[in-house]
């Protein structure tokens, strides 16, 4: 292959070259960092380059290699989401007063990646508090999409899919809570997986201001973003298994094995409208075209069935957990304000404003109360899931919006073919997975009537994250994968 080649090679595909001495690891990261170097100006994908070390560890997994030594991302590059922890570099999550935080430690996933080899390049750009669809802050700027520079790469994760798609390393560790894994696939075009709810130990990965523990948090997961469907499940193995400072186990960890291995033995539920907010017609049409790749390939597909949970009510108690949750990390507004405000809702608004504004004071008791209605949701996704071996869907009901940084988010709108509608309120789809906690792996499917990246999400079934893996690499040869972007505008 020729330098330029490599850009965008998956990590299977440069292991491959690193073993058959193709290449060296040396090679791979200075043509990385020269990318960046070159690009990044324009994009702002990469917000904590580490170059230099980079340069030390791409040394050392040469060295390794030639003694003979494999490891599973010996050589590597790749990049880590600012909001985890990376010794010696600034973990800000994009808030101003942390700006010279810089923790000792790695975050468990950090270190996890380095012991398979990986070369670290750097971190990349995240909202403020992660609490964005859209990836700015008052420190590191803004990050924009490779396919438009006008509009938004998406978020939490929104400097990873976008350094993945400029060919800014081969691999990336995202997490999610509100799609921020997924949607910023969508929007950029490469892969991501979210995986079932604490799969994953996410220990120092956490705000500046927090302790390292290995604690679980709700809703929230860690997850590997690529550019293939096949390089998730090798991150996903890296990622894999219990913190030992929790359980005292080996690193490993046994999942089931995907359902199937053909699409023909494929049963798939697929889901293109919400009772909340309307689908685009470009998300329709990336749908369809994931429809289209399943029947030829002899997949049972059904568009609805009695099994599946009530997506409005659904909504409602993501939104009110989720809302508590970010309440938690991140205290808003006064309470004396907040609770007259709550006391003034009726009691039969069932509306997602009111779940927002609810879950910001919501007591322990009731979150125990929505917790169980949680479990019953569970419930019946496992019934699902007994007739069903994922169900496809949206991950937003659009293609990459125009950046919209009003500092009221409650002030923003998202505006599906003409008609405008609240801005979280396009969240609805990632807590489709998100609320019981199955794993999710987004998909690209092909351009937008633009020409922008659309994406899809294969949901399936709780621990059996290996399924919708599965279905996704069997996709990917249907329907292509990863595209390189076209010259931006």
């Amino acid at each position: 292959m020729t330098e330029e080649t490599w850009t965008y090679a998956t990590a299977g595909e440069l292991t491959a070259a690193l073993r058959a001495g193709k290449v060296s690891s040396v090679e791979l990261t200075e043509e990385a960092i020269g990318r960046i170097e070159r690009e990044d100006g324009a994009l702002n994908a990469i917000c904590a380059p580490d170059f230099e070390r980079a340069r030390d560890a791409a040394r050392a997994a040469d060295r390794a290699r030639a003694r003979g030594e494999e490891r599973p991302l010996l050589g590597v590059p790749v990049t880590v989401k600012e909001s985890y922890n990376v010794a010696g570099l600034p973990t800000t999550w994009g808030m101003p007063q942390f700006r010279d935080h810089v923790p000792a430690e790695d975050a468990l996933q950090v270190a996890r990646v380095k012991a398979a080899g990986a070369v670290v390049l750097g971190k990349t750009n995240v909202p403020l508090g992660l609490q964005d669809i859209q990836t700015y802050n008052e420190i590191h700027g803004t990050t924009v999409n490779p396919w438009d520079r006008t509009r938004t790469c998406g978020g939490s994760s929104g400097g990873s899919a976008a350094a993945l798609a400029a060919g800014f390393g081969a691999l990336s560790l995202g997490t999610d809570i509100a799609g921020s894994l997924r949607t910023p696939a969508h929007f950029c075009g490469v892969y991501a997986h979210k995986p079932t709810l604490h799969l994953l130990p996410t220990r120092g990965m956490v705000p500046p201001h927090a302790p390292a523990l290995p604690a679980d948090i709700d809703l929230a997961v860690a997850g590997p973003m690529a550019r293939s469907a096949r390089d998730l499940t090798l991150l996903l193995d890296v990622m894999a298994g219990p913190d030992p400072l929790t359980s005292g186990l080996a690193h490993t960890l046994d999942l089931p094995p995907a359902r199937h291995d053909r699409l023909s033995d494929f049963r798939v539920l697929v889901l293109d409208e919400h009772p909340l907010i309307p689908t685009g017609a470009d998300v329709r049409a990336g749908l369809a075209r994931v429809v289209d790749a399943l029947t030829a390939g002899g997949a049972r597909i059904e568009r609805h069935s009695p099994l599946l949970p009530d997506l409005a009510d659904a909504a409602e108690l993501y939104t009110l957990l989720l809302s508590s949750a970010v309440a938690v990390q991140f205290p808003v507004g006064s309470q004396q304000q907040l609770a007259a405000q709550v006391a003034g809702l009726d009691e039969d608004d069932h509306s997602l404003a009111a779940a927002r504004l609810r879950g910001l004071l919501l007591s322990h008791r009731d979150w125990l109360g929505a917790d169980r209605r949680r479990e019953l949701h569970r419930h019946a996704w496992r019934q699902l899931f007994a007739e069903f071996d994922a169900v496809v869907a949206p991950i937003t009901p659009t293609a990459a919006f125009p950046h919209d940084q009003d500092p009221d988010l409650m002030n923003r709108r998202i505006t599906v073919d003409g008609t405008a509608h609240t801005y979280f309120d396009q969240l609805v789809w990632a807590g489709l997975a998100t609320m019981p906690g199955l794993p999710a792996t987004a998909v690209p499917t092909g351009p937008s009537a633009a020409g922008l990246p659309v994406g899809v999400q294969l949901i399936g079934p709780m621990y059996e994250d290996r399924t919708p893996l599965r279905l996704a690499e069997l996709l990917e040869e249907q329907l292509g994968g990863f595209r390189a972007p076209r010259a931006p505008r």
